[in-house]
């Protein structure tokens, strides 16, 4: 039945785009990040592939609008502007001038760009820069004291100037070790439930993995996204800790099933031995 669109799309879309659309006006990225997990179990859980289109086609109206939003702000902001006016909304209307604001510097990012418009991007630009192959060395970073979030949203342009490139291809490797060994786990576990939610959790890390460092190589507009298992504290390492925890229970089942069954297979072929 989860190919059936009434019966098994809907039951499983309409609770993920709730929770979504109420997290939309408090943090845009995280509700994006929800959704993409959920659009990726649901692509692996082998859910009808145009009802998956159709909701990303959905999904991405509101994306599309934003990025209009932002040509038509650019093209109609004034060229003698100093420096843009504080927004005098208030609620969600201020969130979506925000979205509008990141989305417009990250497309129409220049040099003449006033430095209170996209200062953390070219700090962190800067930062890469400074890192070379092998950079400059541990603790010898120069622009985390200048740029903002130097341990939380910007610690892999840190990583980057002060271990380098090489460093910051060691980073990449471990959380592809950790997506794989996640997939082991979802491949051996013999419960659904179990299996798609190691998948889960692993795959929400590792997209807040790919979006914090494509924002610090200035790939992604600022989301506010930190680095798992990297950035200083607060509550996103409470979840990576805890999904972690969950992940690891999983697989300690899994092997304690696998255990148990080659356990009952050898008594039974040592009884079938001896009747023999």
């Amino acid at each position: 039945q989860i190919k059936d669109f009434k019966k098994g799309f809907l039951p499983v879309i309409l609770p993920v785009a709730v929770v979504c659309l109420l997290i939309v006006p408090a943090n845009l990225s995280t509700a994006l990040l929800i959704g993409a997990t959920c659009m990726m179990l649901m692509f692996i859980g082998r859910v009808s592939g145009k009802h998956l289109l159709l909701t990303m086609g959905i999904a991405m109206i509101p994306v599309m609008l934003l990025v209009l939003a932002a040509v038509i702000r650019h093209k109609t902001a004034e060229p003698s502007a100093v420096s843009r006016q504080p927004s005098t909304h208030s609620g969600l209307l201020v969130r979506v001038d925000t979205w509008i604001n990141r989305v417009e510097n990250f497309m129409y990012s220049t040099k003449e760009n006033k430095a209170d418009d996209n200062y953390q991007v070219n700090q962190a630009k800067i930062a890469v820069a400074n890192g070379g192959w092998i950079g400059l060395g541990p603790g010898n970073s120069r622009q985390r004291n200048f740029l903002p979030h130097p341990y939380s949203d910007f610690i892999y342009a840190i990583i980057i100037e002060e271990y380098g490139l090489i460093g910051g291809a060691i980073i990449m490797f471990i959380y592809l070790v950790f997506l794989f060994r996640s997939i082991r786990i979802f491949k051996k576990c013999p419960f659904a439930f179990g299996a798609f939610l190691a998948l889960g959790l692993s795959f929400t890390l590792m997209i807040q993995a790919i979006a914090n460092m494509a924002v610090n190589v200035n790939l992604f507009p600022v989301t506010g996204v930190t680095l798992p298992l990297v950035s200083m504290g607060g509550s996103s390492f409470l979840f990576t800790c805890l999904a972690i925890g969950i992940i690891l229970s999983v697989a300690r089942n899994a092997e304690r099933i696998e255990g148990e069954d080659k356990a009952t297979l050898e008594s039974e072929g040592a009884e079938e031995n001896q009747g023999i």
